[in-house]
Order: C-alpha cells, then structure tokens, then sequence
C-alpha cells in the first residue's frame, strides 16, 4: 500500500491524503471544516461508511449530509439503535430481533415479558430524548464469527444467534456500541446520538419473530425521527390527517369494499358503489391506451408449471405462488404475474419490424401469497388486478418509446387528480444480466425521458433487477405523501428465455427490447390511494352518486322523480331521497356520502321548475332552472381528457 492516496470528489477534482487518513479528518483538512460539521457519513467508490472509517487506497468520495436522501434514512437507522438502549434501560431483560429504517420511520421488534401499554412508550421517549443529549458516539467494531456467536451466547440472546446465523460465511460481522448499548449491525450510522434532531415514538404492536405466523410473538415499537423538530411536527400533522383520510374507514362508511375471513384475506369484496368507480376507472384506462397504440389482451389466471418454469418465477418466486394444482398429469399454478402471458402472445407468430413497437395491455387479475401480518386494506392484498403492460421494440425505438411512455403514465394520472411527481432511476446492480452497452442505452433512455417530462429525477446506483434497469415515478397526495405507483422496468431475461425474436429490414431474426410498464400499479393499491387522496370526495365523473335529490314534502315527490328521471336519461347519476324524514336529515345523510351536489325540491322549485343547488363543501348556490341544472351536471360529469384535471365541486 502507498503512503500516498487519491481521492476523487464529485466534482471530478483530485485530493492527496495519507493513506489511513479517517474520511472525516479528510473532509476537515481538504474540504473545509464547515462541510465536515456538517457530514453525517459518506461514500466510497458508493459504498456508504462512517465518518471514522479510515481510507486506505484511492477513491471517490461524496460527504453525506441531511440535504441527501440517504442521510435522513442513515439517522433513522440510528434512531432505531436509540430508541433500543432506551428500552434495554428500561427493561434489563428485553432481547432485540431486527431494527431497521423505513420509509416514514423505523421499527424494532422486542422480546420482552412486558406489554407496552402507552405510558410505557411516553417512558421510553424520555428516555431516547436523554440518550440524545448525551451525544455520546457511535462506534464499529467488527469481530470473527466465533466472537459475535460467544457474544449472544453470554447474553442469551436467541435473537441475534439466529441474525449471526444468517450471516453468509466469509461477510464481515460488525457492530455498533453507542453508550452501554451494544447491537449487531452492518451500519452505518450517524456520528453522534446528538446528530439525531427531532424523535418520536409512535405505537407498539405484534410482530412475529422472523416473519413466521408459526412463530414466537414478539412487540414492534414503531418510531420516526427528522433532521428538525418543523419536519417531525409537520410528519405528525400528516399522521393526524391520514387517520381522517383512512381508505379501510372510508370504505366503509361510503360502502365501497369490504374484506370477509369467510373468503379469506387479502381478498377485495367490491360493493356496488366501489364496483362502480373501479369500473370507471378501468373503462378509462382502456379507452386511453386503445387510443394510444396498445392492443388489449386477456389471459388465464393460472398457466402450466412449464410456463413459469421458463419464465423462472418457479426458480426466484415460488414462495410468493400459490401451491400447485394437480389436474390430468399436469401441474397448473394461478398467476403471480401476466407477463409470460404476453410473451407467449409475442411468440406465437412470426414478428415483422413493421408491427413494431407492439404493444399488449391487460387489466389481468393475478394472485400473491402475502403473510397476513402485511395484509392492509386494498393497499396490500392477495388478489388483485396488475395493469400491466408489455412494450416490444426494436433497438432504434427505444428513446422515442420511453419518453412517449413516461409522458403517458403522467397524463393519465394527472386526469385522475394527481400533479405532484418525482422520479427515481434504478441502475445495473453488480450482478446483471444483459451487455454492459444495452443497459447504458436503456438508463440513458430513462434519465432523458424523465428529464423531458420536467421530473425531479433521482438516482439509486446499483439498485436495478438483475433482468433491466427502471424508473419508478412516484405521486403526491394532497397531504404530500408520495406513493409509487408506476413502473417502467426493462428486461433483457425475458426476451432471451421465450426466444423472442423479429425479422428485421436486413431479412435477419433481432431480439426485441422488452419494456414492463405498469402504470396504477394495481387497481386494488390505486383506488386506496385514490380514496385517500380524496377522503371519499371523488370528482364528479367518478362519483358514484353524483347528485343527491332531497323533497321537502311528500307532495314534492312526483316532480323529483319527473328531474332525477331526467338527469338520469343524460347520463347523470342521481339518487333520489323517499324517505319521510326531515329535510336536514336527508341532507345530512347525502353530505355523509360526500355528493358533489344535493338538490332540494319545494313548492317554489316545483313552481319554477328547477331545484336548489347545494355544492359539496355545504355551498348554497340557491335557486337553479332544471336546463342549467342538466347543462351543467353532464358537462362536469365527462371524464376529463387525457392529462386535463378533473371537473366538479370541491374535492373535500
């Protein structure tokens, strides 16, 4: 090893350092001691390490601050090792399973003969809150196998046995000492507890040990923590506001779906209501890409094990799969994906470049084993309807049909009530397959249409599948949280297992370019997130009563059934009150149900043939004539056009 290294920094610059030099003491001596106060870690050559971590041979280094993405998941990983020697304080006994860093938090699952009940996590915050200001450091220290094992073993720590266990042979075994607590962990970490700026205990449930239902019950306490207390207060308004927002709630209440033990879990029951806004949806959906070039496709819900034998979803998937089905010497398995479906369809006749790009729409139901510990309302189901699609191209569509699809996605969800976006590309991991140039020409791809689109777009390095890289968009709700709903993933496995081929201008077989594109993610998934975007106030086009009809008197009722007859006769759906309850009543019932509108009918409506208008948000539009009424409700009642925004009341 030289004396002497080079490290390389993001701006292409070049820095001389003694080799053995800490990343941090690098950072103060030739960054600046302002960006070293500032580091929460870094990385080199892209592999994430801690501040302390010496550099022993040129690299590229990129500091790691709150600003990076990483940097608030790497302070959550951390705040997760807090919030564990805050109960080992607590409770001497307690043993630890795992703890990592979420999305919105992190979590850790305890072995415990305690039940935490709410004061108990009220102790346990105040307890995190003083190892915090402790500031005490976070430490790495590796050890063999024989040590770590010994280690558990003096503490009687199952848990972690069974971790260390895990651990393939020959990977180092590290871990991560801040105070008197100490954990297995691959890391790393923040500097300090004192880094970790604003923290939070949530809530405490069941979890099963390593996931197994059959296994031993253990506590999962769930926490977040933000670089500031303004991000942490605004997180926990979102908290409140998605309570309020809660699609499984509003569901019911609104009577759209429910799930029954008695068919099973995971399983959606669409009531006529919720059938109603799928099936509006899904009419859209088909009608969109029927005008944009896709052919529709259907396919069975269960193939032959051969099928998915090539596919090789019997090699990586099974465990997702359900178990198989016996049927005159074969073996059949319902569908976990449509894809080898498609490709099927591909394969069955001889391809032209002329036809190309082909491309094969499905609304096609598919069915995936998920424990029942993850089952949540329709965002995480065992059955349910991928739209999916398949895109055929030759090599010199590519860019041109990327960026028509990206532009595609963006519409359609803008027409469905979405306008916030951002883009996420994920690159060849190390392991691939496909050549090296076929995977720079497809991220290269991606990056321009994303760029093209006007999305922020960023970039997780290595993290593509093995078959293609993609880009993942992510939506907005209206309270900011984002959701990942399309995908645009490449494959260069497929093409190659089914033997796809097209006849080229030359007279020569090619391999087509393969292109996945779900675009809602799943129907199931989409409408939960659809009914919490808009807290049940769906738009008027996909409402599923679009005008409530109230009498004030039973004398008004004849002309209410002459106007909703009307309305209806035009398109306009409509649900008309005969009940002989109040007028408040009956308007309160259908503001319950968030109508885009309410009419009330009395002898003076009646008199000057109209009704009175109420708009949803308990607004008063008074007097109507019956041709405006009609007028107005089938033009908001349109479905929007591709990339328009919906039309109506207010969504709230």
């Amino acid at each position: 090893m030289s004396d002497q290294i080079i490290v390389t920094l993001p701006d292409g610059s070049q820095r001389e350092a003694a080799a053995g030099t800490s990343v941090l003491k690098f950072i103060e001596a030739e960054i600046g001691p302002g960006l070293a106060k500032a580091a929460l870690g870094a990385a080199l050559d892209g592999q994430e390490v801690d501040l302390d971590t010496p550099i022993i041979g040129d690299a590229a280094l990129r500091v790691i601050t709150k600003r990076d993405p990483e940097g608030l998941a790497r302070l959550r990983h951390s705040a997760a090792h807090i919030l564990a020697s805050a109960v080992q304080r607590l409770y001497p006994d307690a043993r630890f399973d795992d703890g990592p860093a979420t999305e919105v938090g992190f979590f850790y699952d305890i072995g415990v003969a305690h039940n935490f009940a709410p004061e108990d996590l009220e102790a346990i915050e105040v307890e995190a809150q003083k190892i915090i200001s402790e500031g005490v450091p976070f430490v790495r220290q590796e050890r063999s196998r024989e040590e770590a094992i010994a280690w558990a073993k003096e503490r009687g720590d199952k848990y972690k046995l069974a971790l260390i266990d895990r651990i393939p042979e020959g990977e180092t075994i590290s871990f991560y000492t801040h105070g008197d607590f100490t954990d297995l962990c691959r890391g790393p970490h923040v500097p300090t507890t004192s880094a970790v700026g604003a923290f939070k205990v949530l809530s405490a449930g069941g979890a099963y040990w390593g996931g197994d239902e059959e296994g031993e019950q253990l506590q999962r306490i769930h926490g977040t923590a933000f670089h500031d207390k303004k991000a942490l207060k605004t997180y926990l308004h979102q908290l409140e506001e998605a309570k309020k927002r809660d699609h499984r709630k509003l569901g019911k209440e609104l009577d759209l779906f429910s799930v029954s033990e008695e068919v099973g879990g995971g399983l959606i029951l669409w009531h006529p209501k919720g059938g109603l806004v799928r099936k509006l949806i899904e009419d859209y959906w088909r009608d969109q890409h029927l005008a944009h070039g896709y052919d529709l496709v259907f396919t069975p819900h269960v193939g032959k094990s051969s099928l998915w034998e090539t596919s090789g979803h019997l090699d990586f998937y099974k465990e997702n799969m359900y178990p198989a089905m016996e049927l005159e010497g074969s073996t059949y398995y319902a569908k976990p994906m449509n894809c080898p479906f498609h490709m099927t369809i591909f394969k069955s006749q001889l391809r032209s470049y002329r036809e190309l790009p082909l491309k094969f729409a499905e609304l096609g139901t598919v069915y995936r084993y998920e424990r029942s510990g993850s089952l949540h309302g329709l965002m995480r189901v065992r059955g349910f309807t991928q739209d999916d699609s398949h895109l055929f191209v030759a090599p010199e569509q590519l860019e041109a049909q990327v960026i028509e699809v990206v532009e595609f996605c963006l519409n359609l969800l803008r027409s469905l009530g979405f306008s916030d976006f951002e883009a996420y590309v994920s690159t060849r991991p190390e392991k691939a397959v496909g050549a090296p140039e076929e995977w720079a020409r497809a991220e290269a791809a991606l990056k321009v249409a994303a760029e093209k689109a006007g999305l922020d777009c960023g970039l997780d390095e290595g993290g593509g599948a093995f078959y293609g890289p993609k880009i993942d968009l992510k939506l907005k709700d209206a309270i900011g949280r984002s959701w990942q709903c399309s995908t645009i993933q490449f494959d260069f496995n497929l093409p190659e297992r089914f033997d796809l081929k097209f006849v080229g201008d030359d007279n020569t077989t090619h391999r087509p370019y393969v292109l996945h594109r779900a675009l809602l993610g799943s129907i199931e998934r989409f409408l939960g997130v659809l009914i919490e975007h808009f807290t049940g106030a769906f738009p008027m086009w996909l409402a599923p009563v679009q005008v409530g009809i109230v009498t004030i008197a039973d004398r008004h009722m004849e002309y209410a059934q002459a106007l909703s007859e009307r309305l209806r006769a035009a398109g306009v759906r409509t649900e008309l009150d005969p009940s002989s309850e109040k007028m408040g009543a009956k308007i309160r019932r259908f503001s319950m149900q968030k109508l885009p509108y309410i009419l009330v009918i009395g002898d003076k409506e009646v008199e000057d043939g109209g009704a009175s208008l109420r708009a949803r948000g308990n607004r008063d539009e008074g007097f109507v004539d019956a041709d405006t009424l009609l007028a107005r409700f089938t033009e908001e009642a349109k479905a929007p056009a591709l990339g328009e925004s919906p039309a109506g009341p207010a969504l709230a």
